[in-house]
């Protein structure tokens, strides 16, 4: 039999939520380890531009005792917004004046900052979990990959979408949403793609109509993060070769405007095929002895209110000063954290889920402009670009 090494606390995942908690914990002076299947920090490219909401992401930050840092590397006017037609035609275009409260960020940025914060070897690095089961008195085991183990008197899952964790918990799993991605780059977009470059702008782009879109935003470097969204069956471009996968996400926008067509047809290197799944609207559980989800592992949705990496971020430091707030009673912090986190995020996936419906249903640009003009472009639908 494999041997196991105890940990007090274990948090199963190294997103930005399980290092949201990690750290806070630490500001309180309870160690945590953090054990994540990547074999280093800088294995892979941590995606896009993220905005980060003042009344979630940012709360958790400033927890963590981070925000000043953040503050240090916002991505100037990553807050303005275009919305355009599948003609090409603009229907909002608005500057980033520096008075919004989604302050954007490239989320290697944003990683690295909650990395460089935690002590030396919190972060067990090449540990993908692939069993987890319960032991008795709210104690359980995981074991990994690579053959090792560990038991630990307290779980978090902080493992995403398809969560190891979860099963102890809920019989839920995610179900597609209707909606699949293709994802592309366009790097050193001024110079190699101007034309795309001008559409765009500076900040986030939605082009959007039929059931179909562009989501799209400038970043940090200077390239174009691309995603075209199309409202198809779950087998749409299945077992599709790199060549069809472009192939076919063009055809879906045919009759779209040439530079807008130009996002996928210009893309630089490989698309990567996505399909978007979520958790059932106000997934929640009994409390269980000795474990708990954060994040995506909790209530993972679509990504068109913005919401799924600020509420890890505050699902993580809501749960650590739980656990500071309740020293030696872990049940009591849990109780506490699930009870207000359950309600946020059913708040947040109802959103999520309207958000879908408008930008992919059958008047997508009358919707949001009306959406805009009632409550700004601060309260949704923007899309979180990771």
């Amino acid at each position: 039999m494999t041997t196991s090494t105890h940990h007090p606390l274990a948090i199963i995942g190294g997103g930005l939520g399980g290092l949201t908690l990690a750290r806070v914990l630490h500001v309180h002076g309870i160690p945590a380890a953090i054990f994540d299947l990547e074999p280093n920090a800088d294995a892979r490219t941590q995606g896009g531009m993220l905005d980060i909401h003042h009344d979630s992401g940012q709360l958790a930050l400033k927890e963590a005792g981070l925000y000043e840092q953040f503050e240090k590397l916002i991505h100037p006017g990553g807050q303005a917004l275009r919305v355009l037609g599948p003609d090409g035609t603009v229907h909002l275009e608005q500057e980033d004046d520096g008075a919004g409260g989604r302050p954007e960020i490239d989320r290697g940025d944003l990683r690295t900052l909650l990395l460089e914060s935690l002590p030396g070897g919190t972060v067990h690095w090449g540990r993908k979990a692939v069993g987890v089961q319960a032991l008795g008195d709210g104690r359980h085991r995981v074991e990994f990959a690579d053959g090792s183990a560990i038991t630990t008197d307290l779980l978090i899952g902080a493992d995403g979408a398809w969560s190891k964790v979860r099963p102890l918990l809920s019989t839920a799993s995610p179900a597609y949403t209707g909606i699949s991605f293709v994802e592309a780059d366009l790097h050193d977009a001024a110079h190699r793609h101007p034309r795309s470059a001008e559409v765009i702008g500076g900040g986030m782009f939605m082009a959007l109509g039929d059931g179909r879109g562009f989501l799209a935003h400038l970043e940090s470097d200077g390239s174009v993060h691309v995603y075209a969204a199309v409202r198809a069956g779950q087998d749409w471009l299945d077992g599709a070769e790199q060549s069809g996968i472009r192939a076919g996400a063009l055809a879906a926008f045919a009759d779209w405007d040439e530079a807008l067509r130009g996002l996928l047809a210009d893309a630089d290197g490989e698309l990567t095929l996505r399909r978007i799944h979520a958790l059932p609207v106000g997934h929640r559980w009994e409390r269980t002895a000795g474990v708990t989800l954060l994040g995506d592992a909790a209530h993972l949705m679509s990504p068109f209110a913005g919401e799924g990496a600020n509420l890890a971020m505050h699902d993580g430091a809501e749960l650590g000063l739980a656990l500071a707030a309740h020293p030696g009673n872990p049940e009591a912090a849990l109780q506490a954290y699930e009870r207000t986190m359950f309600e946020r995020a059913a708040a947040s996936a109802r959103e999520s889920g309207e958000s879908l419906e408008l930008m992919f249903g059958p008047d997508p640009i009358g919707g949001l402009l009306a959406m805009f003009a009632g409550h700004g472009p601060e309260d949704g639908a923007r899309g979180e670009h990771a």
